[in-house]
């Protein structure tokens, strides 16, 4: 619980600071960045290599694939049955079925289930949500995004390999079999160390919310599928396969999380409902402080 509050904490300071003059607007854009060059590769090089490889990472490993195809499912037959147009259906598309299981994710597993249970979290993010972020995504911009060109196959995979987060996986990968020495260790441990604090802070100074009528229907059935539907068919899922342990655990609350951050911004870009798409993201982080304790609960 006081991990938890920590979190909540971080996030707090980063609404502050958004009302300070001395921040500029791109503060939370800097922050991002920092996280995704510094903070995360270090905690990936950090913890994927002290990893033990079992048949229980096979869930955190497949289950964000599984969700994604659910939700994808979930958001064409919605759009479907209640007509909506196609760039609420391209919104929905890309921002349901990935979660936000690293900018948030990690600080969430670290406070609900301690330290030694992120390397789950890291396998659930870069072997599930950033791929696909890189290959499902890209194909939803290029088909639903305004002015999107269709990614060739060496762009998607040029994209996966020059990411840093999943750069530092296949060295960590690499190098399990040897030690790292002290002053290494201890580096890339003060930098892991970074990333609660300065991504919780930059989720904070970036959360807006911009609701609008028409809105309001995608957007309630969009979060209920992400927060409600899709971690309670994991754990059904888990449970009737007789799946459980940490790893299983893990990766049903990491199935739970809100729209991914990333995602999000893409979907702006590329002029998919920005409105729909900041409420989505907005809305789902401010909501998950309620719903991941709940889900937490039925572990």
């Amino acid at each position: 619980m006081e991990n938890f509050i920590i979190t909540i904490t971080y996030l707090l300071v980063g609404t502050a600071l958004r009302r300070v003059p001395q921040f500029s607007s791109e503060t939370g854009k800097v922050l991002n960045l920092f996280v995704i060059y510094v903070s995360l590769p270090a905690l990936v090089l950090s913890k994927i290599h002290e990893l033990a490889f079992s048949n229980d990472l096979l869930v955190p490993m497949l289950m964000p694939w599984l969700m994604l195809i659910l939700s994808a499912a979930g958001v064409v037959v919605l759009s479907r049955l209640f007509g909506w147009e196609r760039k609420v259906q391209g919104c929905l598309l890309l921002l349901v079925p990935l979660g936000n299981t690293s900018f948030l994710g990690v600080p969430m597993v670290k406070a609900f289930f301690g330290e030694q249970a992120i390397s789950y979290a890291l396998l659930y993010d870069q072997l599930g949500s950033f791929l696909a972020l890189a290959t499902y995504g890209s194909f939803v911009l290029a088909v639903y995004g305004a002015g999107q060109s269709r990614p060739a196959p060496g762009q998607i995979f040029a994209k996966i390999l020059a990411f840093p987060p999943f750069m530092a996986l296949v060295l960590a990968l690499l190098l399990r079999r040897f030690p790292y020495p002290p002053v290494a260790h201890s580096t890339l441990e003060a930098l892991a160390s970074t990333l609660v604090p300065v991504v919780m802070i930059a989720v904070g100074f970036q959360l807006t919310l911009r609701l609008e009528r028409q809105a309001l229907l995608p957007l309630g059935l969009g979060l209920g599928v992400k927060l409600v539907i899709a971690p309670l068919l994991a754990l059904l899922f888990c449970r009737s396969l007789g799946l459980g342990g940490e790893a299983t655990n893990v990766s049903v609350f990491e199935a739970g999380m809100p729209p991914m951050v990333s995602a999000g911004a893409l979907a702006i870009i590329a002029d998919l409902s920005p409105p729909l798409t900041a409420a989505l993201v907005g809305l789902g982080i401010i909501l998950s402080f309620a719903t991941l304790p709940l889900l937490f609960q039925l572990l």
